[in-house]
């Protein structure tokens, strides 16, 4: 991976710890340009791109279909329902077979983390990875997407007070945000229940309770509470989340005028975030959405660079 005269260059992208802030920054910026217009884009050859959902998806598969779409990329059609997947083909075999059909970029969501380490360590397997999510892992799209939406805010990250709250353990936002946040300079404080809190993200920043340091949050970032990565045996009630964790009106009256609110969505309204508040003045839910499309032609255009 790589600056060069055209922008990034990448190989693959399959989590935020690969990239250096210099190709954060890069992406970022370009994204901006794609999203300004300013950003001159023509494609060599034909490419394809397949995106491989074995998770269900509105947000991060449609947004990445658009970008390719945008960019002039061929998108084959993939319906894991329909495919060998039933007949009992892996993973692997599935990516090998789009390789060898002369599929140039594979994005790829599954539920097991780290999936992608058998597919970028192929020697046969020639397509570039794109992570559009694994299980708990990450989620690189999606924080590139959340860090162009910071930096078009307030233009950089250097001491902004970003609180990281809800269903930490079982987020891939979380743990791609929180390791590339406090690398950029910005002060992490997580929130939630403390059962959802691990000792791993101390490192990163400080648990504290939500009502402790809203009032000084410059961006309050709320997960969604992912009941399909529990076990089942947890007690939950959506009214007594939303006192005790969610932002509520009178949280969001706390908020600094210049704060902003994110949200990876799919929004359970009323638990994790008011009704009410989602397209609030300080809610940037939708231009994260947005955002999402123009981060991601960045990111398949330096996964392209990467291939020339």
């Amino acid at each position: 991976m790589a600056i060069t005269d055209n922008g990034v260059s990448l190989k693959h992208l399959v989590t935020m710890e690969t990239l250096s802030n210099e190709e954060v920054l890069g992406l970022i910026n370009r994204g901006l340009a794609f999203k300004n217009k300013q950003a001159d884009f023509s494609l060599k050859r034909q490419y394809f791109a397949a995106n491989l959902f074995f998770e269900s998806s509105t947000r991060t598969h449609k947004s990445f279909e658009v970008a390719e779409k945008k960019l002039g990329l061929d998108v084959i059609d993939f319906d894991a329902k329909t495919s060998s997947v039933n007949k009992g083909e892996t993973l692997y075999d599935t990516v090998l077979t789009m390789s060898a059909l002369g599929v140039d970029i594979c994005v790829i969501r599954h539920s097991d983390e780290d999936y992608y380490q058998d597919l970028v360590d192929s020697r046969t397997i020639q397509t570039a990875i794109v992570n559009g999510g694994d299980g708990s892992g990450q989620h690189p799209s999606q924080c590139l997407l959340d860090l162009m939406t910071i930096y078009e805010e307030f233009g950089h990250f250097e001491n902004l007070k970003v609180v990281i709250a809800g269903d930490l353990t079982h987020s891939r936002v979380a743990k791609s945000n929180m390791q590339i946040l406090k690398r950029l300079g910005a002060e992490l404080y997580f929130a939630g229940p403390k059962e959802w809190y691990s000792s791993e993200f101390d490192v990163y920043g400080k648990y504290m309770e939500l009502d402790a340091v809203i009032e000084t949050a410059d961006v309050m970032m709320l997960l969604r509470v992912q009941h399909e990565r529990h076990d089942g045996k947890e007690s939950f009630a959506k009214t007594a989340y939303h006192e005790a964790f969610g932002l509520t009106q009178e949280r969001y009256k706390k908020l600094k005028e210049s704060a902003i609110i994110m949200h990876p969505a799919p929004v359970n309204r009323d638990v994790e975030i008011a009704d009410s508040l989602v397209e609030a003045p300080k809610s940037r839910i939708a231009r994260q959405m947005q955002n999402g499309v123009f981060v991601r032609m960045a990111i398949l255009e330096a996964i392209l660079n990467g291939k020339a």
